[in-house]
């Protein structure tokens, strides 16, 4: 038995391997290239044998990467933990699962493509699937493979079926960001007041990678950044990217926010129309709780989409945005189905 197996007590096997992705090379940031994979393998999994396996692709939310993802806590389950479970049980097919690191010097990528970051997007639906494909037993085609995450890995996965729609049959997004009309700029204001006590945002990043304790306000600036970076670049050059409100007096910039709106699933359902339509299974969830006004996104998400004739399996909660982990027990046997 394995140490991670032991160590988070499953029934399959969870193993970490390691990817060099070109798309992320010789980003501004200074990011690896070289990623950490870890990969789990359902019980009874042989690597010489005849049987293949559907792959579900996690990624992480914001502030996330691998390591978080397989972290346990008692008393929970993680993603991995809850996919053992479920198909220990019977509740769900066996399947691969591969979890995903996104992760930037500005604490997350949203998975897209940017000059800034690199090309997250190229990395997931390229170089992790030709990974998976060429080392394990996967159903190795578009049939075979679903996307799912939470928060920012939410909109991630929407983002990936929408811009790479011969990549995966479906897809899952808890939580994920939605109608950024309504829930980016409420954060706008804190931003412009924590950015404005630095001479530039390059010594605000410094300065909160010195800090051995953030405030909240400055995990909210740096998530901003970190929004900018993937949404609005300018260049590819360190912090060449444009906020969607000018620094000084806090006033929008409609020119910028408008080029983060062009990534809004919200926005995007007509012109991915018939991306969405060749998907086998859509699942949507959040809780009516949500911190951050993300219910009230899937809601319209799903509104626009099922007014374009799209079937999606929408479901609500009585909870906030954290905490949500045991959300894998309704989507993961519908992904894997």
């Amino acid at each position: 038995m394995s140490d991670l197996r032991r160590l988070l007590g499953l029934a399959g096997t969870l193993r970490v391997d390691e990817i060099d992705s070109p798309a992320l090379r010789h980003n501004p940031l200074g990011d690896p290239s070289r990623r950490v994979l870890p990969i789990y393998t359902p019980p009874g999994y042989d690597p010489h044998g005849t049987r293949s396996y559907p792959v579900l692709y996690c990624l992480h939310g914001y502030t996330g990467d691998a390591a978080a993802m397989v972290a346990a806590r008692p008393w929970e389950r993680n993603v991995v933990q809850w996919a053992d479970q479920l198909i220990s049980s019977g509740a769900m097919p066996p399947v691969i699962l591969a979890l995903v690191d996104g992760f930037t010097r500005l604490g997350g990528s949203q998975y897209v493509d940017s000059i800034h970051n690199g090309d997250y997007a190229t990395y997931v639906a390229r170089d992790v699937i030709a990974h998976l494909d060429a080392t394990y037993r996967t159903v190795a085609h578009t049939g075979g493979r679903a996307v799912f995450g939470k928060s920012s890995g939410g909109f991630g996965a929407l983002h990936l079926v929408m811009s790479h729609p011969d990549r995966f049959a479906a897809v899952g997004s808890h939580s994920g960001d939605t109608y950024f009309r309504g829930t980016h700029p409420a954060a706008w204001p804190t931003v412009q007041r924590t950015l404005e006590r630095y001479v530039d945002i390059a010594a605000f990043v410094a300065d909160f990678e010195r800090r051995d304790k953030r405030s909240g306000g400055d995990y909210a600036t740096m998530e901003m950044l970190g929004y900018a970076a993937a949404y609005s670049p300018r260049a590819a050059e360190p912090f060449a990217f444009d906020l969607p409100f000018d620094l000084k007096t806090g006033e929008q910039r409609d020119e910028v926010f408008a080029r983060w709106i062009a990534f809004d699933p919200v926005e995007r359902v007509e012109n991915a129309i018939e991306a969405l339509r060749a998907l086998r299974h859509c699942y949507v969830d959040c809780g009516r709780r949500d911190e951050y006004g993300l219910d009230i996104g899937a809601r319209i998400l799903v509104n626009r989409m099922r007014a374009c004739g799209l079937h999606v399996q929408h479901e609500e909660f009585d909870d906030d945005h954290r905490g949500i982990a045991y959300r894998y027990r309704e989507s993961l046997p519908a992904l894997a189905r």
